[in-house]
């Protein structure tokens, strides 16, 4: 019998895609695996990850919850503060492999060296596989395949230069990715906000049955905000 894979989802564009893909090439998805990170993260995606509980049940598959804190006792290097938060969802996979079995982690890893090593080297440990379809992609082609695979993405956090509050909320279509496409050339935003210019949530895709539907405010500081989902539910 072949051992589940997990996929790393925290409801986000490339999270979402991955798992996509991983579908799509018939890799036998047990469960996701959602991390709760305390702001400040250095390892994971921030906001809305409790919105990964109506994407998993969208999707139909289960949903495994691990609460990451950032390292609070005194000032630590990057790279300390990293293996740390990696420690909590290692002993999480480490339980699931335990209980299932574990062939492999799928990844939506774009092109952070600090995230991507120390996933392999988890994966290592547990003696599975990864699968990172998004590690090394062109980030204009990449997001053209999310829009035209079908992914709703909508934009929830903003930090860059030339990115203002009028970005949150807004549909990641093909319009959006030529503008980002331009601050990209003008001020070095990254197409896909890998560099943290922005952040997304997927509220409907070819994988999932029903959409996600939310109400939301605008929290804006000047040159950052985040759309805050005050309610949302499965249409």
């Amino acid at each position: 019998m072949t051992a589940p894979w997990v996929s790393l989802f925290s409801g986000g564009k490339d999270s979402s895609w991955a798992l996509y893909r991983a579908l799509e090439s018939d890799r036998p998805v047990g469960s996701l695996v959602t991390v709760h990170p305390s702001p400040g993260s250095f390892m994971y995606h921030v906001p809305a990850t409790h919105l990964a509980r109506l994407a998993a049940e969208s999707i139909g598959l289960p949903l495994l919850e691990v609460e990451v804190a950032v390292p609070a006792d005194g000032p630590v290097t990057a790279g300390e503060q990293g293996d740390r938060e990696l420690a909590p969802l290692e002993s999480a996979l480490e339980g699931y492999r335990d209980r299932h079995g574990l062939g492999g982690v799928v990844a939506g890893a774009v092109a952070s060296e600090y995230q991507t090593s120390r996933i392999e080297g988890l994966c290592g440990r547990l003696g599975c596989e990864l699968y990172a379809p998004l590690w090394g992609a062109e980030p204009r082609a990449a997001g053209r395949a999310m829009v035209d695979a079908g992914f709703d993405v909508r934009i929830v956090r903003v930090a860059a230069d030339g990115l203002d509050e009028t970005w949150l909320g807004r549909r990641l279509d093909r319009a959006a990715l030529d503008e980002l496409d331009e601050r990209h050339a003008e001020r070095g935003v990254h197409v896909l906000g890998e560099g943290g210019e922005y952040e997304t949530l997927v509220v409907d895709g070819p994988h999932m049955a029903r959409p996600i539907e939310f109400e939301a405010a605008v929290d804006w500081h000047g040159s950052h905000g985040d759309l805050v989902i005050e309610d949302a539910w499965l249409g």
